[in-house]
């Protein structure tokens, strides 16, 4: 099967597939040049940027479950204006579409970021992290407020002339109300899941395994409710869907397509095999054409279902 079946558009960004390293577990991208060849993946979340650098959370950080991995890094990062300076200009070398994922506590910290990367070459897109609490509002979640979600991502619209990814956290009673209002704010894609708050504890020292106590389930666990809240959220909207959630193989990335999805971001499986997103867009030619499907955007949104489609 040829390399030009699996070509996709994200927002009118042409990605050579639709398999896209998710932020937050591919560092800024650079780190993993020896490892795999990021001119194959169809683009790399590089992770989340804030307007100024953070050290992140106590250790420790990160605790393998039995189906998944629970993680505390607090969003560390060298800042927006440092990864402009020293990380994009090598970044900008690469044929792989680049996307900033951008967060913050209040408003205009993402509207900063965005506004510091605009003249920037080398950032095909952003993604916005909205799992974050607004500390000008008591720490309620963007994610989880219609009105604080309409605002951030209206305020950033005006500043970005790039495509507008908005990420929304799985840790929500109905996902599908959240996306309407973040396509009628202006997105111009959805992103999710992000991880599902979780916690792991030692039984001897009757003390947290992280060091900052909760932390965020990623990895096989999520999958099932990832695929579900992608379909569901495939069909409440109409712009496109990128899925993520516990895809370690082609048939798990076919899966989410098939959910609604127009492209998907693999995470958690960097931690174990440092190329499988490389790896598993092979597998998903493979897939392809076992089942004799000549595109692979010909799955998208192809799920046979009868259940309740969005809340």
């Amino acid at each position: 099967m040829s390399s030009s079946s699996l070509a996709v558009s994200l927002c009118g960004i042409p990605l050579r597939n639709p398999i896209i390293a998710a932020s937050g577990t591919f560092g800024y991208g650079i780190e993993f040049e020896s490892l795999v060849d990021l001119n194959q993946l169809g683009g790399l979340v590089v992770k989340g940027l804030s307007r100024e650098p953070m050290n992140g959370n106590p250790e420790p950080r990160l605790w393998e479950t039995r189906a998944g991995m629970i993680n505390s890094i607090g969003l560390q990062n060298v800042g927006v204006r440092a990864f402009a300076a020293e990380k994009l200009p090598k970044l900008a070398k690469l044929q792989t579409a680049v996307f900033a994922n951008v967060f913050g506590y209040a408003t205009e910290d993402y509207v900063e970021v965005v506004r510091m990367l605009e003249d920037a070459p080398g950032v095909a897109g952003y993604e916005l992290n909205v799992s974050c609490p607004n500390t000008r509002h008591g720490g309620i979640y963007f994610s989880n407020d219609p009105a604080l979600l309409t605002e951030v991502i209206t305020e950033v619209k005006r500043v970005a002339r790039r495509p507008l990814i908005v990420k929304l956290s799985p840790n929500v009673a109905d996902i599908a109300p959240l996306a309407r209002t973040a396509e009628e704010s202006g997105a111009d894609a959805i992103s999710l899941i992000n991880t599902f708050i979780a916690l792991a504890v030692d039984a001897c020292s009757r003390r947290p395994r992280l060091g900052a106590g909760f932390g965020g389930l990623s990895g096989p666990a999520i999958k099932p409710i990832a695929l579900r809240m992608v379909y569901q959220v495939a069909q409440a909207v109409k712009i496109p869907v990128v899925g993520m959630g516990g895809i370690a193989t082609g048939e798990d990335a076919a899966e989410f397509m098939i959910a609604g999805a127009t492209a998907v971001e693999v995470g958690t499986a960097t931690f174990w095999d440092p190329a499988s997103p490389e790896r598993i867009a092979r597998e998903l030619a493979d897939f392809l054409a076992q089942q004799n499907v000549k595109q692979v955007s010909e799955l998208t949104g192809t799920l046979r279902c009868d259940v309740p489609s969005a809340g």
